[in-house]
């Protein structure tokens, strides 16, 4: 939903920039970038067709990747041969990747328009890998909040454009030990916490959401979304509590469990660059206008590789940010006409950049520009 004048007044708060180690100067000033009214509306004005999700194209394309991702890792607990291991396992790494990212979908959709598509997506994904859609919902859409985008109040971001050099190693070592971090949540934390209420707070605030900013504290859930909350939790546990039981009396031997351990942790790792390539991170915490959300993100979209490291519809996810009710099978569409409509001299030319391995670098670089 775009939101220009008519936001409300934004009022000092702490920032990200406060929390953190102070970075050098950033060479550009977000907070100083005011909102392109032409973009907006023109945004707007095109796509107003396109907001509708069609079933045809969601339940195909999440069913047949997840049986492709799983029928890939069947195949690569079953090979013999090294060479047909790891193709088998690079196949499930990148199919049950689209799968998982199916969240990002539900946390947008109106599922008026797809009943039942939350449901099967969490019995399918989200229960067997332990990464239920509740820890998703309720943590993305402040990401998408104007008075709370790369502040202290967003989940989902911080400066790392702005952070030292060993910032971006972690971060990808954090995503590789998720799968282990996750049997850890719901096969030990989770069940302890239920009865020892100290425990199940922290577990609620700071291990119940896929988000990256330590300062972000997240609130218990209230009503239906408690209720989703408690079955699909009550879910990931039973799958955590038997790998583990599984793993402990030799039902399942190590072969399978590192298997299944480094195709997940190869989704995690995956989409840990994808993430790291999703926005500049030049923020330094201060409420930023629409406009400089979309300056502060990226489009990658050109090109095949980014349809697998970006799939359902990521690798436009600055356009994502000035529409972000629009269904990923829109956004190709959306995409040129607005870029045919600005020209290539637009604001919205700004966002769009040619491949990963550029903003990776871009990032890296900047990074190590502040090592002293």
């Amino acid at each position: 939903m775009l939101r220009t004048e008519e936001d409300c007044l934004l009022h000092p708060a702490p920032t990200l920039a406060d929390a953190l180690p102070r970075p050098a100067p950033s060479r550009i000033t977000l907070s100083g970038v005011a909102d392109d009214r032409a973009m907006l509306r023109t945004a707007a004005e095109l796509t107003r067709d396109l907001q509708r999700p069609d079933p045809k194209i969601y339940w195909p394309d999440f069913l047949g990747s997840a049986l492709v991702g799983y029928g890939a890792l069947a195949g690569a607990v079953l090979a013999h041969s090294p060479w047909a291991v790891l193709a088998c396992a690079l196949l499930a790494v990148l199919a049950l990747y689209r799968a998982t990212l199916f969240i990002h979908e539900i946390t947008h959709l109106n599922h008026a328009h797809l009943p039942g598509f939350k449901l099967v997506w969490n019995l399918v994904i989200g229960v067997p890998t332990m990464l239920p859609s509740f820890m998703y919902e309720g943590i993305h859409v402040q990401h998408h909040t104007r008075v709370k985008y790369g502040t202290t109040e967003d989940p989902e971001y911080l400066p790392l454009a702005l952070m030292k050099p060993w910032s971006l190693p972690l971060f990808f070592i954090v995503s590789v030990l998720m799968p282990i971090g996750l049997i850890v949540r719901f096969g030990v934390l989770g069940p302890l916490s239920m009865v020892i209420p100290p425990l199940r707070r922290v577990v609620v605030e700071r291990f119940s959401g896929l988000q990256m900013n330590p300062l972000y504290r997240r609130r218990p859930p209230e009503g239906e979304f408690a209720r989703e909350w408690f079955w699909e939790e009550l879910g990931a546990s039973i799958v955590a509590v038997s790998i583990i039981a599984a793993a402990l009396t030799g039902v399942l031997t190590p072969h399978v469990l590192i298997i299944y351990i480094a195709i997940i942790g190869g989704v995690a790792l995956l989409n840990q660059a994808r993430t790291l390539v999703a926005h500049r991170w030049e923020n330094e915490g201060e409420p930023l206008t629409v406009t400089a959300q979309f300056l502060d993100s990226t489009n990658v979209p050109d090109g095949f590789l980014p349809r697998l490291w970006a799939p359902v519809g990521l690798r436009y996810h600055a356009l994502h940010h000035l529409l972000p009710s629009l269904p990923y099978h829109a956004l190709g569409t959306a995409h040129g006409r607005i870029a045919g409509a600005l020209g290539a001299q637009s604001t919205y030319a700004q966002s769009n950049h040619p491949t990963l391995r550029g903003l990776l670098m871009r990032l890296f670089a900047s990074t190590m520009a502040r090592r002293a």
